[in-house]
């Protein structure tokens, strides 16, 4: 029963990547940041949180609440584009040793996967982490990476490893529902 559950689950939130639409009715909400110039989708039931000298923004699960999506803007040096910053790899590698794990964090942060998409005219970065902490639970990661009007944008993921062949194919979503304009 359980795996005709999982089969449906996963039809449906494949089906809403081709599809918006359809998305909402699969569980997802929308968020817009016209400001800013991003949007992307994110679980229902989530909710937003204010941080202060943080991230743009940042959601969490209302019942496992380190599962969260943030988004942080960092300026481009002279309006590069993001192929011009590096390839996904490079740009994982660096990503992965400023953000995920700084020097002296105690943190690692290994790159499991690297990929490019295009969509409407733009380049994103598909990075993915395993995330090892000091005295805490193992993280998942995984981050969409994009350049607009000379800022670099970083939708992340974050979830704990015991949750995330679980909700994996979810977060694949939500990480791919991330646009720039």
């Amino acid at each position: 029963m359980w795996k005709r559950i999982v089969f449906i689950l996963l039809l449906v939130l494949s089906i809403s990547l081709s599809n918006p639409g359809v998305a909402a009715a699969a569980g997802l909400k929308s968020f817009v940041d016209s400001y800013d110039g991003y949007e992307f989708l994110y679980p229902n039931g989530w909710l937003q949180v204010k941080v202060n000298n943080g991230p743009d923004v940042v959601f969490h699960d209302l019942i496992e609440i380190s599962e969260n999506v943030s988004v942080v803007i960092s300026p481009v040096p002279d309006r590069q584009d993001l192929t011009e910053l590096g390839t996904p790899t490079e740009i994982g590698y660096k990503l992965g040793k400023a953000v995920l794990a700084p020097p002296e964090s105690g943190r690692s942060a290994e790159l499991v996967n690297a990929l490019q998409r295009e969509s409407n005219g733009k380049t994103y970065y598909i990075l993915e982490y395993a995330v090892k902490l000091p005295n805490m639970e193992d993280r998942h990661n995984i981050a969409s990476v994009a350049v607009s009007r000379g800022k670099l944008f970083t939708f992340n993921a974050s979830i704990p490893e015991r949750r995330w062949q679980k909700v994996k194919g979810l977060m694949a979503n939500v990480v791919n529902s991330f646009s720039v304009y």
